[in-house]
């Protein structure tokens, strides 16, 4: 990758400024090596494009219910108690420098960088020396990864595009850069409407040239089952009524092209060292990335100094569980003994086994086009009354929690009621997707949802803090990182 270095720095400068990029031209562009052929481009990609050992989310799950507040009982624990605090209490100065800003918190940053690389592969294809069939297999994959990352950031700091009282024609998204090419403006947002169209757009043509161009050679590589999935998840998040039989459709060619469901009771002796994204005992993830949570370290620590951590995950996500029963309470979970009480509290995600120390628990999995199915099929049941799309997402459902429970304990759930199907369909999302790729998140925007917070101080003083349905934070605050390089961005209302 050394010969890479000059572009990669580029990339990683030009990516943090969004500004006008004169200087970095001069500065650079003389001892720059550009690739040449299709393999340099690829090593390119593998570096700059995808996101291996990649670290950006976690964060996110602090704004939902997935996590409560345990105050500080261990002074060794206080910077992962500061370093949750802003977020964990929806605080509207979360990015702005006053508060406590853990880098892996600055999403706007990250993917844009990634998004850089992706544009840089793009434009180099037709200067590269490679075959037509080589060159569409790369396009095939940066311009998913693009679609990916920018489908992060709208979602992260873009109001809800089906949410009340959003018009996705005039409510602020991202900016689109969409080309290598340097220039002396500075981007402004577009859109919610130009960002998902920039996506839809992408997705497509992807995941028509990953289906003839590329089978990738292992679940690290993208190939066209994941784009598949990646539209039903995009046609979900978008949420008009004509996007749910889109969803059926994506998520049945992904479900129809990916691996089978995984039995989580064919590896219960080996939870802990084992998950559901290790690949040696699990063929359902479609595409993997980043490393270990319970590596990540920002918020809690895995070393424990013997007492219970400042954030642990909620009972409220707890007792969704059948405890007994459903494997994932005992699967999904990294836990840690609070040595003064002797209790046990799962503190974050163990859906990659510690045996794993270069897999990441990120990416797409088959499990998420059955819960996409599932959902669509339960609103156009809701909306036409076609029984067959009632059954059918019960099935769905009924197949996934089947490979998740004990063997032989298992019974089908039976729901006639279409808005109570609906709301079985959302449960079943927070508890197979919990603590994963910030879905927990997004659905509370994209489903107007409220959600209240305890904070605990270093004190012991309790707060309430209430996120209330469709509140201004459902975008989040850009950094001020953001914001000070470029003065055309339009902060998010707050």
């Amino acid at each position: 990758m050394a010969i890479f270095n000059k572009i990669t720095i580029g990339i990683f400068i030009l990516s943090m400024s969004l500004c006008s990029c004169g200087d970095f031209l001069e500065e650079t562009s003389q001892d720059e090596i550009k690739p040449s052929t299709v393999d340099d481009l690829r090593a390119l990609m593998y570096n700059d494009a995808y996101p291996y050992l990649f670290s950006s989310g976690a964060y996110l799950e602090l704004l939902t219910d997935e996590y409560t507040c345990n105050g500080l009982q261990n002074t060794a624990y206080a910077g992962y108690h500061e370093n949750g605090a802003a977020i964990f209490s929806w605080n509207p100065e979360m990015f702005d420098g006053n508060e406590t800003f853990p880098t892996d918190a600055d999403s706007w940053k990250i993917y844009y960088v990634k998004i850089k690389g992706c544009n840089v592969v793009k434009d180099y294809l037709s200067k590269v020396y490679g075959t037509d069939a080589d060159k569409n297999a790369l396009l095939g994959q940066v311009l998913f990864l693009r679609a990916f990352y920018y489908l992060k950031l709208v979602l992260t700091y873009g109001q809800p595009y089906s949410g009340t009282g959003i018009d996705p024609q005039t409510s602020l998204g991202v900016p689109l850069i969409l080309t290598m090419d340097v220039s002396d403006d500075y981007p402004v947002r577009n859109t919610l409407k130009e960002v998902y169209d920039q996506i839809e757009s992408d997705l497509l043509e992807s995941a028509n040239l990953l289906e003839t161009y590329y089978d990738p050679e292992s679940a690290f590589r993208i190939g066209a089952p994941a784009a598949y999935v990646l539209l039903s998840r995009f046609y979900l998040y978008r949420g008009l009524d004509s996007d749910m039989e889109k969803v059926v459709a994506y998520a049945t060619k992904g479900i129809e092209e990916g691996p089978d469901l995984t039995n989580l009771y064919s590896f219960k002796a080996n939870f802990g060292n084992k998950g559901i994204y290790d690949t040696d005992v699990s063929k359902e993830a479609l595409w993997i990335y980043g490393f270990p949570t319970y590596q990540s370290g920002t918020y809690y620590t895995t070393t424990t100094s013997g007492n219970i951590e400042p954030y642990t995950v909620s009972t409220n996500l707890l007792n969704m569980y059948d405890q007994t029963n459903d494997l994932r309470y005992q699967s999904y979970f990294y836990r840690l003994t609070d040595t003064s009480t002797g209790l046990t509290f799962p503190i974050c995600s163990r859906k990659v086994g510690t045996s794993q120390k270069n897999y990441g628990d990120r990416g797409i999995r088959i499990a998420e086009a059955y819960l996409n199915r599932a959902e669509a099929l339960a609103w156009l049941y809701k909306s036409g009354g076609d029984d067959a799309q009632r059954v059918q997402a019960l099935q769905d459902l009924n197949d996934l929690r089947y490979s998740r429970y004990a063997q032989n304990t298992y019974t089908d759930v039976s729901i006639t009621d279409a808005d109570s199907l609906l709301q079985f369909c959302h449960d079943e999302r927070f508890r197979e997707l919990c603590l994963e790729e910030g879905f927990r998140w997004f659905d509370i925007k994209r489903l107007g949802l409220s959600a209240t917070h305890t904070y605990v101080d270093t004190e012991g003083n309790q707060t309430v803090y209430t996120l209330k349905s469709g509140d201004l934070l459902y975008a989040l605050p850009i950094p001020y990182t953001a914001i000070e390089r470029n003065y055309k961005l339009v902060q998010n209302p707050r």
